[in-house]
């Protein structure tokens, strides 16, 4: 399943966030996949795509980044799935 995980970060947290990303990594469990990433112009909020099977696993992952920044996670599907779901072709499957 593909989750949108949008993080705020804390008040002059981005440069910790990036000495931690670049000393660590992402700090994901085995099961927790990173899809692509997109951040806002001003260093305050970042956009994640992610896939799992095991929603329970982000519990694990954000414990480890919790001191900089806060957390939603959402379910998501893709524009196509959602098409199909109700049942009608989506505009790039033609």
């Amino acid at each position: 399943m593909l989750y949108m995980v949008v993080e705020r970060f804390k008040e002059g947290a981005a440069p910790e966030i990036y000495r931690r990303f670049r000393e660590q990594g992402r700090m994901m469990p085995e099961g927790l996949e990173y899809i692509s990433s997109w951040i806002d112009l001003d260093f305050c909020t970042c956009y994640q795509l992610m896939r799992t099977e095991d929603d329970s696993l982000f519990g694990l992952w954000t414990d480890r980044w919790d001191d900089l920044m806060e957390f939603s996670i959402l379910p998501v599907q893709t524009s196509a799935e959602a098409a199909q779901a109700i049942g009608q072709t989506h505009p790039d499957d033609r």
